[in-house]
């Protein structure tokens, strides 16, 4: 399957889970991946499985929250490898507690890396695109940013953000045949979820339509088909992967 070949593809938080599981998913298709992850083992990992796949792989390393790291690794990623045609920031973290419980800096954290980060990693390549006329912008947000969740005021206000900011984005650029798009996801299974006892993962399970946790290979499909010629007429829009939780 190559229906990525010769394109190269940006991910951020690529080093584990569902980042991990989207780059090698692109590479699959046939993308050249650049990996961006703080953590340069987690980074490695997820090069070396591209490789394995017969493609081309770049590691970088930057905090997605400081403009000038983001800067500068967008500026160096385009002198390295020349183009980029795929952005995927999925980047994110989450610090979650009751409203009353909850600190300006766990507000301030989750904002700057899940919304902020996507600002600027966007921000950092839009000029490329233009130039090209040409690019997918697919960014990462939550059901929680559609539904809401007690306990994630900061996590939902940013993934709310992130959809805003995508819809925005698309109108933006569209004119250049520059497409932005917004996958929410649900329950994945990933190393956090496995952590949880039985019992609090059968009652995530029972508020889910399909009964069942997402796997980080479901969003990394949903991700693929944006990033996929079939999804040039494709702008501005959400599409939940969560098995019916948001419906």
């Amino acid at each position: 399957m190559s229906q990525l070949l010769n394109q190269v593809a940006v991910v951020t938080g690529a080093g584990r889970g569902i980042g991990q599981s989207i780059a090698l998913k692109l590479a699959a298709a046939g993308a050249d991946l650049v990996c961006v992850d703080l953590k340069p083992e987690a980074n490695q990992e997820t090069a070396d499985q591209v490789a394995a796949l017969g493609r081309k792989a770049w590691m970088y390393g930057a905090n997605v929250s400081d403009a000038a790291q983001v800067d500068a690794v967008a500026e160096k990623i385009l002198a390295d490898v020349g183009k980029v045609d795929i952005l995927v920031n999925n980047a994110g973290i989450t610090r979650d507690t009751l409203l009353m419980r909850m600190t300006e800096a766990d507000w301030d954290l989750v904002l700057d890396i899940n919304l902020k980060g996507t600002f600027l990693f966007t921000k950092a390549f839009t000029r490329a695109f233009l130039k090209q006329r040409s690019g997918r912008i697919i960014n990462i947000a939550s059901v929680i940013g559609l539904m809401g969740n007690a306990g994630q005021c900061n996590y939902g206000a940013s993934k709310a953000g992130v959809i805003g900011f995508t819809k925005c984005v698309a109108r933006e650029l569209a004119s250049r045949s520059i497409t932005a798009n917004a996958i929410a996801p649900g329950f994945i299974q990933t190393a956090m979820t496995d952590k949880l006892p039985e019992e609090a993962r059968k009652a995530l399970q029972t508020q889910i339509p399909l009964q069942s946790l997402g796997l980080p290979d479901d969003v990394a499909e949903a991700v693929l088909f944006f990033a996929s010629p079939g999804a040039r007429y494709i702008t501005g829009q959400v599409l939940a992967v969560d098995g019916g939780l948001a419906m």
